[in-house]
């Protein structure tokens, strides 16, 4: 929003890195990223990769998978990146073998037989796991690029907020807790001509 109203670059201090979130800026026209908050699980000189966290699908895991009879499990829209395919972030280290740690105590992947016998045996709680649909992927630079740009607020979280799946309006209380001008933003409308 570099039209002299906010420049988030200015105010933003954070840089992106494992565990930190993207918000995105408050009029992002791209619907897929809408009002989004997405986990970072990588950042290198190669680029980045994570998980929109806050776009919940209408649809249960057991309605994808079908040798799985849990229906507790909800599954989001984790980006437009191999749409097709399941991802999945847990606590489940000891329990998943093959998973790769994010940040303490949150890993990303695992073998996905022994996943699908710990859930229908009831050894998995859905606090323990969020599953994705796709993922959100950018090429060496390019993350940088939108961040000059404007279009991301780096933002921090932790481990049980990435696994709570209830909470829809995450954008919006992520900004709030940042505070200063970032409460300001969290106000706005998502249709500007409205204000």
């Amino acid at each position: 929003m570099k039209d002299g109203f906010l420049d988030i670059s200015k105010i933003n201090k954070l840089s992106p890195k494992k565990g930190r979130v993207l918000i995105s800026e408050p009029f992002m026209a791209d619907e897929r990223f809408k009002r989004s908050v997405i986990y970072i699980c990588d950042h290198n000189e190669d680029g980045s990769f994570g998980f929109v966290m806050n776009n919940f699908l209408d649809i249960s895991l057991s309605e994808l998978v079908e040798d799985i009879v849990n229906e507790e499990f909800k599954v989001s829209f984790g980006g437009p990146v191999s749409p097709n395919n399941l991802f999945y972030l847990h606590t489940l280290k000891e329990e998943l073998e093959g998973s790769y740690e994010v940040i303490d105590g949150l890993y990303t992947g695992g073998k996905f037989e022994d996943l699908i016998t710990l859930i229908n045996t009831g050894v998995i709680a859905p606090n323990q796991i969020r599953f994705f649909l796709g993922y959100s992927g950018w090429e060496a630079g390019q993350l940088e690029a939108e961040l000059s740009s404007d279009s991301w607020i780096v933002g921090k979280t932790n481990a049980n907020r990435v696994l709570n799946t209830k909470n829809k309006d995450l954008w919006k209380k992520i900004l709030d807790e940042m505070g200063g001008k970032f409460k300001m933003i969290s106000n706005f409308p998502e249709d500007p001509s409205l204000n």
